[in-house]
């Protein structure tokens, strides 16, 4: 049975009264609540107070810092800025019940090289007070062994979580009503974001970035991103569900994504990235992008219902090159892109490819231009089309003629509905041959069609 350590202590110093055996000793500044560690409220924290209670607070994460025990704040809401979080730091709430509300200051809470922080069950409210453009709600720096879990991030006036140099995980919280990205990352070193929840972000929802190409091996999992606005505006860097720029081995897998200003998952000189087994819908531009000097996408087993185009695989022209498009379903899709875009590729596309890429087993549905399309320009090596559906399309397979395009094989794709012909040769967007599927290809060297089948 539990016994209360200050009884015991009482207890002990009656008994030694009188013999003089034992010396008085003074009483902890705050005891233990069972195994959760030291009481905030011991340190003076009070719920519901009006009052700005930062010092108290600030003294009582110190404290339970280094004592290398849990800090358990009761439920309430405290109000309180600028908060700095110690090595150890561990802060543990009521799930939805214990609400610290930023009064002041660049961040709620922040962190720098400081390993081995915690924080559990805790609702964080910024109240939309705006913050520096280089802070989060949460702000960490060089930070070993993070653990943000089962939390909620709100009202944030800049962004949500901002990492740097971060390793550890942010997993089953949620992030709502965030004026610019939810959940920020620079040149993590370990990081993985798994079962979060974002609804409405002002410019990006999670954004992976490297200030130099590289390394970087965040994964990021299972998570529900929707309504991601593009604030800041440009021609893409903004308004994704998912955005991750130089920084290589990123595994995108298992999200489900819906209404988006731009892309769901943008990788940009995001070598190796692997995105597969996502559910998007409704997203302005490109569902699922691979773009400028990448080496390496997989692309696979995603459904995309709603976009200006489904996949685009580009940039040979930046050294972009080097897929494997497999086993989507894209479907429904718009024959516009939002203001603002690059106008690339047209728009109503299923699948846009341009270099050392194969392209098997898609089923591509309702694309107002062209199921897939092949190349762009001159921009057109060593593609296979192999093994696809494609129904009621424009186009159902347009493919670059223009010289300099490069070896392209054409073959087993069954093809359905398509209105101007079921394999078309193109010169940028316009189509400049018949159908090839009824012959004609022999004319140009770098393409192989055979065995597909036409309805």
């Amino acid at each position: 049975m539990d016994i209360d350590r200050r009884h015991l202590l009482g207890l002990a110093v009656a008994a030694g009264a009188g013999a003089g055996a034992l010396p008085a000793l003074a009483a902890p500044t705050a005891s233990p609540i069972g195994a959760l560690g030291l009481d905030a409220a011991h340190f003076g924290l009070h719920a519901g107070s009006t009052d700005d209670q930062s010092r108290v607070l600030q003294t009582a994460i110190d404290a339970a810092a280094r004592a290398r025990a849990p800090l358990a704040i009761a439920p309430g809401m405290y109000r309180a800025g600028n908060l700095k979080l110690p090595a150890g730091a561990q802060l543990v709430g009521v799930r939805g019940a214990t609400q610290i509300v930023l009064t002041e200051g660049p961040s709620l809470l922040a962190a720098a090289g400081a390993d081995h922080i915690t924080l559990s069950g805790l609702v964080l409210d910024g109240g939309k007070r705006p913050l520096g453009d280089e802070h989060g709600l949460v702000h960490l720096e060089s930070c070993r062994a993070v653990r943000i879990v089962d939390c909620e991030i709100l009202g944030s006036g800049g962004n949500g979580i901002r990492c740097v140099a971060v390793d550890g995980e942010v997993s089953g919280t949620t992030l709502t009503d965030i004026a610019d990205v939810a959940i920020l990352s620079y040149n993590a070193a370990g990081l993985l974001l798994a079962r979060n929840t974002i609804v409405g972000a002002g410019n990006n929802g999670i954004q992976i970035i490297r200030w130099e190409s590289g390394d970087d091996g965040t994964i990021v999992v299972d998570n529900r991103i929707e309504n991601v606005a593009n604030r800041a505006g440009g021609s893409g860097q903004y308004g994704n569900a998912i955005n991750v720029f130089r920084a290589a081995n990123v595994i995108v897998r298992g999200n489900r994504i819906r209404h988006c200003a731009f892309s769901a998952v943008r990788g940009n000189a995001a070598s190796n990235i692997q995105i597969e087994g996502n559910s998007i819908s409704d997203v302005g531009e490109v569902a699922l992008y691979a773009e400028f000097g990448f080496e390496g996408a997989i692309i696979a087993g995603n459904g995309v219902e709603g976009a200006a185009i489904g996949v685009s695989v580009t940039n040979f022209n930046e050294g972009g090159r080097l897929a494997v498009v497999q086993g989507n379903i894209i479907r429904n899709l718009k024959p516009q892109r939002p203001p603002g875009a690059d106008p690339g590729d047209s728009a109503g596309v299923g699948i846009a490819v341009e270099a050392d890429t194969a392209v098997i087993g898609n089923v591509i549905e309702n694309a107002p231009f062209a199921g897939i399309m092949l190349g762009w320009g001159r921009y057109l090596r060593d593609v296979a089309a192999t093994g696809n559906v494609v129904r009621r399309s424009d186009i159902g397979i347009a493919v670059s003629v223009t010289p300099g395009s490069a070896t392209t094989l054409v073959a087993n794709n069954v093809i359905a509905d398509s209105a101007h012909g079921a394999i078309v040769g193109m010169a940028g967007g316009k189509r400049v041959t018949a159908d090839l599927s009824q012959g004609g290809f022999e004319s140009y060297a770098h393409l192989t069609i055979s065995g597909n089948r036409v309805r």
